[in-house]
Parts: C-alpha cells; sequence; structure tokens
C-alpha cells in the first residue's frame, strides 16, 4: 500500500503512473480483496470539503490520484510531495494496454447514450487481445443481458451488455460475471458515491472512476493536444470547446482560495 499525503483533507497516493499500474495488476493476481480507485481534481476537492460524506468516500479509495495540473501546483506549495499527475482517461488505456495480453477482463459503465459501446470497441480496435466482459449505460442490480460471443474479440469470454433485445436475461444472483477491473464514467461526485455504495455487490475485483475518459476516448470529445496537456491547459482547451464548463471552472477559484487558506496557516 502506497503511502497518503492528506490535501484538503483528501488523502492522495504518493506514487508513479508507473508504479500505480503495476500495483493494480499485480493484486488482482494476488488478492481477492475488492477495492476502488479515484482520481481527485480540484473540482472534485472542492466538493469533498462541502461534503463530509463524499469526503469520506474518497478517503476510503484504495488509491486516489492526483489528476489535474492544480493538484500538482497545490502539492508543490504545501510540500506533499506527490511524484506525478496521473488522469483517468490515461490510467484507464495504459491499464487496457498492460492487459490486453492477459487473462483480465475490463467493463465499460456509464456516459451517455452508445458512448461506453463506442469506448469498448475503440480499445478492441487498438489492443485486439483487450477482454471486454460488460458495456452499459447504466448497472442493473437484479438483471443482465449474456451475449453468447464477443462483438469485439471473437476468442474473448462472453460480453455482457444491457440490450435485452439482442439476448435472453439472466439473473445476476444466478448468473455471476466476473469482471478484473470496470471503469466507471458517471462524472464526479455522482461515480464515486455510487462505486463506494455498490462495491461489495458489485462481481468485480477493481473499480476505477473515470469522469470524462470515455467521451475522450470514444472520439465524442476532442483532448487537448499533448503539447497542452504537458502545459498544464487541458483544462482551458477543454473550456474553449465546451464553453458550458465554465461554471464548474468556477470551482477553481476557490480551489485556489482554500490552497491558500492552508499555505499560510503552515
Amino acid at each position: 500500500m502506497f503511502e497518503k499525503k492528506i490535501l484538503l483533507g483528501v488523502g492522495i497516493t504518493i506514487a508513479t503512473k508507473e508504479e500505480v499500474l503495476k500495483y493494480i495488476i499485480t493484486g488482482l493476481g494476488k488478492s481477492t480483496k475488492k477495492c476502488y480507485v479515484v482520481t481527485p481534481n480540484p473540482e472534485i476537492l472542492v466538493i469533498a470539503h462541502n461534503s463530509s460524506d463524499y469526503k469520506k468516500c474518497l478517503n476510503g479509495a484504495e488509491l486516489a490520484l492526483p489528476d489535474g495540473i492544480g493538484v500538482m501546483l497545490a502539492s508543490k506549495l504545501l510540500g506533499k510531495g506527490l511524484k506525478g499527475r496521473v488522469t483517468g482517461v490515461d490510467l484507464m488505456e495504459d491499464l487496457c494496454i498492460e492487459v490486453a495480453e492477459k487473462p483480465i477482463t475490463v467493463g465499460f459503465l456509464g456516459a451517455g447514450p452508445g458512448v461506453a459501446d463506442k469506448t469498448a470497441e475503440c480499445l478492441t480496435a487498438k489492443y485486439p487481445g483487450l477482454k471486454v466482459r460488460f458495456v452499459g449505460e447504466e448497472w442493473k442490480k437484479k438483471e443482465i443481458a449474456e451475449v453468447t460471443r464477443s462483438k469485439y474479440n471473437a476468442d474473448s469470454p462472453p460480453r455482457v451488455a444491457n440490450d435485452a433485445r439482442q439476448v435472453q436475461m439472466h439473473y445476476l444472483s444466478s448468473n455471476p460475471i466476473a469482471i478484473d477491473i470496470l471503469f466507471v464514467a458517471f462524472g464526479s461526485p455522482k461515480q464515486e458515491l455510487w462505486i463506494a455504495q455498490n462495491l461489495q455487490d458489485l462481481p468485480v475485483k477493481v473499480v476505477i472512476g473515470v469522469g470524462g475518459a470515455f467521451d475522450f476516448i470514444s472520439g465524442r470529445v476532442k483532448r487537448a493536444p499533448a503539447w497542452v496537456q504537458r502545459l498544464g491547459f487541458e483544462w482551458l482547451f477543454r473550456l474553449v470547446i465546451q464553453p458550458w464548463r465554465i461554471k464548474r471552472q468556477l470551482s477553481l477559484i476557490k480551489f485556489v482560495f482554500l490552497v491558500l487558506t492552508e499555505f499560510f496557516k503552515i
């Protein structure tokens, strides 16, 4: 287990992306314990500051990875020693690369209509060995639909979907699915709260909240060029192409205020 440093009341994992990837993949084969992973950014930390329940949810995660240049800058100012930014979209794609040739299954849950399906199609096209076990906009607690042959990879185990028009319905209790890694894209704070509340009832080993990762990978939303990401202005690029996000970006002002308040307490 990695060390965590508290930033605005939330424990942030001290680890590089490479260390995180190795930890998750190695843990899948060694432990039967279920766990979840969150990727706090400035907006998430502001929400947690205003909600003790949400803060508890974030602090209950096995790994809390710093997503956002603001978190890294705050870490430097407050001397937290974070090793590097780990975005949800990069973690998700890198994990898919790593597990594609391993007997490890994945699932994609959330986002808008058809986005999870398109995400799975894009990733399996890039990494043909990827074994997709679940794709859906929502998780139905009592019943699931099972496809007898994966449309993504003929050699993979059956895919699970929520399309009752294509398949015969089965009760989850009588036909459990084994998903090693489930990526959830409900957006924050919904996805983290949902994961924490439902983890023990899910037939999964690791659940990771990935925010807007499906939108980027499916091509629904254009991601900032690599050089913009390196400069730390990905948030600005996204604001330009999605002006409606301005209300959400206002939380950055409060984040700066909270960080400076913490700094002057030191």
